[in-house]
């Protein structure tokens, strides 16, 4: 009897540490979505005209099939492990006059090219969801939405919740504005050049920021996608206290945006300057 506990132990030790497509195949039994949680999925996704959107672990289709219904303009796809619900939902495609719009692959989640879609959705067990994370964060682009019905992504937090009901989470794929910055601005006619080290965990940003001999920590620092929001407020030379509110989106490796520097100690509205960040390059 001894020896049988070790082994059962042993069977579910090796389970538990095995690859990515066994764990879903484990863990990963399809269930339909209620058809309520889908339509909430859906409107949290804020589909637009010529979306892509994928389901990993499509099932029936039914998640695919209501974005097509909200949106003409939308295009998707999916990818499950059962071979005869793809067959079966790639003819349900055609039936319901989504052929041109609608396609779905006998394929593992870790599997599929996630590079080109706006719209990620998933309903599969929370361990599953947190392997599939890093595959996310790594290859779909900033910007792109990712809604799940109840289960989270672990320390990744969810941008927004629907808690209406079960949680309906979604997070949007943040930027990769970690590292080294330096830009220019010009003052007064005076070009001034700034730098700073920004350091990322998922959305949330901290950093701190240089000019002259000026060091400052950088506050109300934003993430979202593409687009960059912080403020720092510190004494220019020959200006004065200043606060600067930039506001930029990341393109490649430069942000390109605008910059609002006031003067603290003005009272007129009137003097802010409003002035474009130059290339600020990693």
């Amino acid at each position: 009897m001894l020896f049988r506990s070790i082994w059962w132990w042993l069977v579910i030790g090796w389970g538990l540490t095995a690859g990515t497509g066994w764990a879903q195949e484990r863990y990963s039994p399809f269930v339909p979505s209620d058809m309520t949680n889908v339509e909430r999925m859906v409107k949290l996704a804020g589909l637009k005209a010529g979306d892509v959107v994928v389901d990993l672990g499509s099932g029936d289709g039914r998640i695919v099939f209501t974005s097509l219904k909200a949106n003409p303009k939308v295009t998707g796809w999916g990818v499950d492990l059962d071979a005869g619900l793809v067959e079966k939902t790639n003819a349900a495609a055609k039936a319901q006059g989504f052929g041109n719009r609608a396609q779905f692959f006998h394929r593992n989640a870790f599997d599929a090219d996630l590079s080109k879609v706006d719209v990620i959705y998933m309903w599969l067990w929370t361990e599953v969801q947190q392997m599939l994370r890093a595959k996310i964060l790594a290859e779909a682009r900033p910007g792109t939405r990712v809604v799940t019905n109840l289960w989270g992504m672990g320390t990744w937090e969810p941008d927004e919740v629907d808690s209406n009901g079960s949680p309906v989470n979604l997070w949007i794929v943040p930027a990769r504005v970690e590292g080294n910055w330096s830009w220019e601005l010009n003052l007064r006619g005076v070009n001034r050049d700034y730098s700073a080290i920004i350091e990322r965990h998922f959305q949330k940003l901290e950093g701190v920021a240089r000019v002259g001999n000026r060091r400052v920590i950088t506050s109300d620092m934003r993430l979202k996608g593409e687009n960059v929001f912080f403020s720092l407020s510190l004494t220019v030379d020959g200006m004065g206290y200043a606060r600067h509110e930039f506001s930029g989106r990341m393109r490649g490796d430069v942000i390109e945006g605008t910059a609002k520097v006031l003067l603290v100690s003005d009272k007129d509205e009137d003097k802010q300057e409003l002035i474009e960040i130059g290339r600020a390059h990693v």
